[in-house]
C-alpha cells in the first residue's frame, strides 16, 4: 500500500469517527445552540471537540505531516498538510440539522492530494485520492454532462467577506440564465454535489481553505472543472471558488467573473 493510500484509508476512518462524536454533541432541532465568533459565524461545542481529536489522531498516525484546523488555525508544519473543517454548515448544525459534514484535505505544499467529507447525519462519505477517482459510499462519482445552464442547477454561498449586492448580482445573473438556484448552508457538500453530479454548479466569491480543501481533490477526481483556488495568502485569505459540471466552465465564468 502506498503512502497515500495509507493515509486515504486513515482519513475516512478518522473522519467517520470525527463524524459520529459530532452527531452525539448535536443540540436537538429549534434555535441556534452556538456562540457568534461574528455575524452569522456560528461556533459550537463539537467544532472545538472535533478538531482537537482529528489533530491528535492525526499526529499519532503521522507525526510528520503537518495540520491546519479552522479553529486552531497551523498547529504543524510538513510538506504534507492536514487541513480540516470539524464542522462545515455549523449554522445547519447548530439548529440539530442534518445538512453538515466533516471535511479532511491532505495538500502535498500546494496540490490538494486527497479528500474526505463525512456527513454523518446523511449517512455519506464522499473519498478521493489524487489520480484514483472519486466515490460516494465506494461508488464512483462523476460531475453531470449537463451543457445547458437553463436545464442546470446552481448552489451559491453566501459570504459576509463580499458585498451582499455582489452575491445578489451572481444569483440574479443565475437566475436570468434559467437556471435553478440552491443554498444548503455547507460550501463542502455543495462543492462534493456537483462532484457527484447532484448540482451542476456551486460557486462563492469568498469561502476559506478549510472549506474546500477535501472538495479539490474530490472534484479534481470527478473530472468537475474547479476554478484556480490555491494561492500564496490562501491559508488566512480565503479566495472564490467556481466548480461546476464542464461544460458548464465559459457561461459560469462569464457570469461570477471568477477564473
Amino acid at each position: 500500500m502506498t503512502a497515500l493510500a495509507a493515509r486515504l484509508d486513515t482519513a475516512i476512518a478518522l473522519a467517520a469517527q470525527a463524524g459520529q462524536m459530532a452527531l452525539r454533541m448535536r443540540p436537538p432541532p429549534g434555535a441556534a445552540v452556538a456562540t457568534l465568533k461574528g455575524a452569522q459565524d456560528w461556533l459550537t461545542e463539537a467544532d472545538g471537540a472535533v478538531e482537537n481529536f482529528l489533530s491528535d489522531a492525526l499526529a499519532a498516525a503521522y507525526p510528520q505531516d503537518g495540520f491546519q484546523g479552522e479553529e486552531t488555525g497551523k498547529g504543524r508544519a510538513g510538506a504534507l498538510r492536514w487541513v480540516v473543517d470539524p464542522i462545515d454548515g455549523t449554522a445547519n448544525y447548530a439548529r440539530g440539522a442534518t445538512r453538515f459534514c466533516v471535511s479532511l484535505g491532505l495538500l502535498d505544499e500546494a496540490t490538494p492530494v486527497l479528500g474526505v467529507i463525512v456527513a454523518p447525519a446523511l449517512g455519506e462519505t464522499f473519498a478521493a485520492r489524487h489520480g484514483k477517482g472519486a466515490t460516494l459510499n465506494g461508488t464512483k462519482i462523476q460531475a453531470a454532462a449537463t451543457t445547458d445552464l437553463a436545464r442546470a442547477q446552481v448552489e451559491v454561498g453566501w459570504s459576509l467577506r463580499r458585498p451582499n449586492a455582489d452575491f445578489q448580482s451572481v444569483c440574479n445573473k443565475i437566475q436570468a440564465a434559467g437556471a435553478a438556484l440552491r443554498m444548503g448552508g455547507s460550501g463542502a457538500l455543495g462543492l462534493a454535489d456537483v462532484a457527484a453530479g447532484r448540482i451542476d454548479a456551486y460557486t462563492e466569491l469568498h469561502i476559506n481553505l478549510w472549506d474546500v480543501a477535501a472538495a479539490l481533490c474530490i472534484l479534481a477526481e470527478a473530472g468537475a472543472y474547479t476554478s484556480a483556488f490555491m494561492h500564496p495568502a490562501v491559508d488566512t485569505q480565503g479566495a472564490p471558488i467556481l466548480a461546476c459540471a464542464p461544460a458548464l466552465k465559459d457561461p459560469m465564468r462569464q457570469i461570477t467573473q471568477i477564473a
